[in-house]
């Protein structure tokens, strides 16, 4: 016999819902037990914004944070400050319900407000959905953004600097890629007494070069800094073959927390690496998916080029499938599959057991 879910309405007196924006978020505390509305603000962003906000929440809802919920819409976005700041300070926040408006029905922010508030009272308390990944994600989130800057930048550097050294006679031979060697010779130039063009060319060559070396070492700091986190609270990732630092980091933000991806085809989905079926006739075959994250998605194509370099078992079956007829793009696509599998199964391991023991004490 199953047991009746409990919704939000039989366990919390008061629901608040919120509407969130860049410089204001709009607020509506309603009664759970009949959805009335007791009231209705809005506030900005600010620190002092959000303070006055919680201080009226407090005061609409007589002052008993556990008997209110907070249902806030883009908890991992714009509501991200102020749903850390709400669950400081005892309140449990979940992300509301997508607004369901019919056509031609009005909207406002303090309507969507309600809404958010309204259509949360008959979930059931095992379905709501916090988004808040916490300190370890928001972390690496920003060193990977980071790090993507800080390479891309990099590239556009070195390739100004090819194109300037190629451009002008400098005594430098730049008929191939610059090494490493050649851009650390180019930071160490001085002026000389030559024509102006070339003098010119020169300095600033000389400033993309030591450029390039700010950059490696701001990378190679940024490196360091994931390393230890990723070590620290996910070593699991680190022991699976191909799999570094940088792009455990990347498969740690896309996870985000334990609960967001529901299952081992939807994280393949997710990472675009599910097969899609393209036969005909008598032809079967699958085509490559272009949908999903993509950033996740060159994690796990770098996972699966390190192993086919150095890993033996993915030798081996790189062979074996090679022997049967898959082409190189065929036989990457199953092993990104299987890397997937792999990857999804770890994480939900270590995550279940660290669960079952913050449970027990």
């Amino acid at each position: 016999m199953s047991s009746v879910p409990v919704t939000v309405a039989e366990v919390y007196r008061y629901v608040v819902g919120v509407d969130t924006h860049a410089a204001t978020h709009s607020y509506a505390v309603v009664a759970a037990s009949t959805g009335a509305l007791v009231d209705e603000a809005t506030f900005p962003t600010s620190a002092a914004g959000i303070a006055r906000a919680c201080g009226w929440i407090e005061r609409r809802s007589g002052g008993d944070r556990s008997a209110v919920l907070v249902a806030a819409e883009g908890t991992g976005s714009y509501g991200a400050v102020l749903s850390h700041v709400l669950a400081a300070r005892g309140y449990r926040v979940v992300e509301a319900p997508s607004a369901k408006r019919d056509r031609g029905s009005k909207k406002t922010d303090a309507l969507d407000a309600l809404r958010a508030a309204r259509s949360i009272l008959g979930a059931s308390l095992e379905h709501l959905v916090d988004r808040r990944a916490g300190e370890l994600h928001a972390a690496l989130a920003v060193l990977v953004t980071s790090r993507d800057a800080l390479n891309a930048e990099r590239v556009r550097s070195i390739n100004a600097l090819t194109a300037l050294v190629r451009n002008h006679d400098l005594s430098l031979d730049a008929r191939r890629a610059l090494s490493a060697t050649q851009i650390a010779t180019i930071a160490a130039w001085r002026q000389r007494d030559e024509p102006l063009a070339r003098s010119i060319a020169r300095g600033e060559a000389t400033r993309l070069a030591k450029r390039v070396g700010e950059l490696d070492r701001e990378l190679m700091a940024n490196r360091d800094k994931i390393s230890a986190l990723v070590e620290a609270h996910d070593p699991e990732l680190l022991e699976l073959p191909g799999v570094g630092a940088v792009t455990a980091a990347v498969i740690l933000v896309v996870w985000s927390h334990p609960g967001r991806v529901r299952s081992e085809a939807a994280f393949a989905a997710l990472a675009g690496t599910c097969p899609i079926p393209a036969s005909s006739g008598n032809t079967e075959r699958h085509r490559l998916n272009r949908g999903g994250d993509r950033r996740l998605n060159r994690a796990l194509n770098t996972i699966v080029l390190t192993r086919m370099r150095a890993d033996e078992e993915t030798r081996v079956y790189v062979k074996r499938r090679t022997a049967e007829g898959k082409t190189s793009r065929e036989i990457r696509r199953c092993l990104k599959r299987y890397a997937t599998r792999q990857v999804f199964r770890t994480l939900a391991a270590a995550h279940r057991s660290t669960d079952a023991l913050s449970n027990a004490a």
